[in-house]
């Protein structure tokens, strides 16, 4: 079964500045969660998204479009990147969302993907 793990945290999960070797050392640990899934069979996909002041929000309201721009959650913590694996069960996925560098400083989220 796939599982999507979203990683939630606040501007911290962004970690250091890029090109700092903080950044790097933090960006590696992400990478290394990716091999040890290659290296365990698990299909997996994986991304970080921008910060949500480069998003936009679109609603369609009586057939009209109303775009707006970024942020447009009140809340400390933001989506910031996901991974989808495929794994067995519940409790695989929730073993790989334990190890992902975030969930240190923020949190996972957990769901099962619906296949249609």
């Amino acid at each position: 079964m796939r599982y999507m793990l979203l990683i939630y945290g606040d501007d911290e999960m962004y970690g250091p500045p890029a090109g700092t070797p903080e950044n790097a050392a933090l960006l590696e640990e992400y990478f290394a969660l990716g091999r040890r899934l290659t290296a365990s069979g698990i299909d997996h996909t994986s991304d970080e998204i921008d910060r949500p002041a480069t998003g936009k929000i679109v609603r369609v309201r009586d057939g009209a479009a109303l775009v707006s721009d970024g942020p447009f959650i009140e809340t400390k913590e933001q989506l910031g990147g996901f991974y989808i694996v495929d794994v067995p069960t519940l409790e695989d996925a929730i073993a790989w969302a334990e190890r992902i560098p975030g969930a240190r400083t923020g949190a996972i989220e957990v769901r099962p993907i619906i296949e249609h």
